[in-house]
């Protein structure tokens, strides 16, 4: 394939086709370029939806409905296992604490690094339940409370939604402390500045789960 000044392209379209990820954990980029943002990870065994090849590069779709690019030498044809274990009840909180000192890390989703968001979307998904990825999604995705108890999320932001947390009770809060690391702790005077309120996430909400 040419461009309009008659030099080659080195890409190439495809139909959509699903393949795995096969490594532990592998970042997904803005652009095919592994300078570009981390905009999340890929786990091992996730499955991923291609839509386009690119000099070593994929663009995908996770299953929970997040694009990027991926090197195509993290993904296979063969599954790895199970990514998403069977639904079950339990504590998102507790499943959080799993994390408990993990270093902060934009776009994270492993124990090696990971996100406020990323954590509260793992919490859930070791639970065999799949929630929203980013923030914003999970706050409009869960059911606003004015009353918050034990496991809610307080969302934070100024203008729109920055932050995400696990609330404890008693001005306590759960996350992933930006340039910090996963942490339990009072809620901070620069979030409680800027907290927008609480949601919940309800375990009978009709959320995509393991089947």
């Amino acid at each position: 394939m040419r461009d309009s000044s008659g030099c080659a392209v080195t890409y190439e379209l495809r139909a959509v086709t699903e393949l795995y990820c096969w490594v532990a954990v592998a970042p997904l980029h803005a652009e095919p370029d592994a300078s570009s943002e981390q905009v999340t990870q890929a786990l091992r065994g996730e499955p991923l939806e291609v839509a386009e090849r690119r000099d070593g590069w994929a663009r995908v779709t996770t299953a929970y409905g997040y694009p990027g690019w991926v090197e195509i030498s993290a993904i296979s044809a063969e599954p790895a296992g199970d990514w998403l274990p069977p639904l079950r009840g339990g504590d998102p909180v507790e499943e959080a604490r799993a994390y408990l000192g993990a270093p902060y890390l934009w776009g994270g989703m492993s124990e090696r690094g990971i996100d406020c968001s990323g954590l509260v979307h793992m919490a859930w998904r070791r639970l065999g339940r799949i929630v929203p990825r980013d923030a914003g999604q999970q706050a409009e995705a869960a059911q606003k409370v004015d009353e918050p108890r034990y496991g809610d999320l307080a969302v934070y932001g100024r203008e729109s939604v920055t932050h995400i947390a696990f609330w404890l009770g008693e001005g306590r809060i759960l996350h992933a402390a930006g340039s910090r690391e996963v942490v339990e702790e009072e809620e901070p005077e620069s979030l409680r500045e800027i907290r927008r309120g609480f949601v919940r996430i309800d375990p009978s909400f009709d959320l995509p789960h393991s089947s």
